[in-house]
Formats: structure tokens, sequence, C-alpha cells
């Protein structure tokens, strides 16, 4: 019984953290959900973001190469394929791609990164480098702001629809198809979590990879608003 009440704490303290840390608080999330972006600054946080979604393939290579066994390397590959596609669906990237167009960016501009700000690369490139080096569990850890992802990403959608309607509504289904994608992606990640964080240390670890990761998502937005503007 006491390995299960462990269990429970971490699992609570884990999600915990997504009312607390979540960039759905950020103020600049709060402002694009609530229709009070300008063009030009909904083009900036696509064109940021960017640099995060052509980053992911690389994180989630570098957590496949450290994973401990071939039955988990099977799971975790799929994060791949859904972000770089294959030859038969397009992956999580090219959908933004379509996003961007869908604002009103061409491709070149986006793949350039020429709209990308130093601190949305430095905080992102210091999220690969965590996966690159920390223990597999911790970076497996790292990924579950997912847990916080499907109803954030829900009203966002909603919040587009309704308040942009210059949007293509075409350009959405990066976030339509990321509901389901990212609800298996976090359990799959929380079960393994729970199953090896065994100790206070290794759970202690995991609760800080996570805010970790949180805080790398709000220092994207912090860089996004100081580039375009939002609150100058």
């Amino acid at each position: 019984m006491a390995g299960v009440a462990a269990e429970t704490d971490l699992v609570e303290r884990l999600r915990a953290i997504g009312p607390q840390r979540y960039h759905d608080k950020h103020p600049f999330h709060r402002k694009l959900v609530a229709g009070e972006l300008t063009h030009d600054q909904v083009r900036s946080w696509v064109a940021n973001r960017y640099y995060y979604q052509k980053m992911i393939p690389k994180k989630d290579a570098y957590v496949l190469a450290s994973l401990p066994s071939r039955a988990y390397r099977r799971e975790w590959i799929s994060r791949i394929t859904d972000h770089d596609g294959d030859d038969e669906r397009p992956g999580g990237t090219e959908k933004w791609l379509a996003l961007g167009r869908a604002v009103g960016l061409t491709d070149d501009y986006v793949l350039s990164e020429t709209g990308v700000a130093p601190g949305t690369r430095f905080a992102v490139d210091a999220y690969v480098n965590f996966a690159h080096h920390r223990p597999w569990l911790e970076a497996v850890a790292s990924s579950l702001t997912e847990l916080f992802g499907p109803p954030v990403m829900a009203a966002r959608v909603a919040a587009i629809v309704e308040k942009y309607p210059w949007i293509d509504r075409d350009g959405l289904r990066y976030f339509e198809d990321r509901l389901d994608l990212a609800k298996h992606d976090a359990d799959m990640a929380l079960s393994w979590v729970v199953e090896h964080a065994t100790t206070a240390a290794e759970q202690d670890a995991c609760v800080a990879a996570l805010r970790f990761k949180c805080d790398v998502l709000w220092c994207v937005l912090d860089a996004t608003a100081l580039d375009c503007g939002v609150f100058s």
C-alpha cells in the first residue's frame, strides 16, 4: 500500500504543476485566446513556435537513444513519426507550416527562421540539451506537459475560430490532431514515470523536469511577446 500511496502522490505532484506553471497562464497566451493580438503578433507567435516544433523530433531522438529497452523504443519512436511524418501522412511540423500559411506566412519565411527570436532559440535548445544529457526518466517526465495540453489546445482552436476569422480554418489541423495524440503520449509517459521513479530522489527529479519544461514554454512566449511588442 505504501508503494501505491507514493505513486498517487507523485501523480498528484505532477498534475499540480499544470495549474501553477503551464503556459496557458502566460499573459501572451491570454491575449491570444482573448482575441487581442494583431495579425503581425499572431504571425510572430506562429514563426517563433515553429522552432519548437522543428526541434521536438530531435529531442525525441535523443530520448529514444537513451531508453532502457526495445519495447520502450518501439513505443517512443512514434513520436518522431508524428512530428516528421512519413510517406503516407504529413507530420506535425508540416501541419505547423500549414498554420503559417493560414496566417499569411510563406513556407520560405518560416523555414528561414528569420522570425525566431533569440530567446526562443535559447529556450528550445536548452530543452533539447536537457533531453540529450539528463537520464531518460527525467527526459520522459519533461514531456508530461502533454497532460495539460489537450484542453488548452481545444480552447485555443475555439478562440481562433471565433476571434480571428481571417485565419484559414484548415490551418488548425495541427491542434485538432494533437488532441488525441497528446493524450496517448501523456498516458504512456506517465505510466513509465510512475513505474520507474521509485525513490524520493527520482520522483523529485521528475517533478523538477516537468517544471523545467513548463519554464521552457513560458520563455518561448516571453521571447515572442518581446519580439512583437505585445507589452511595449
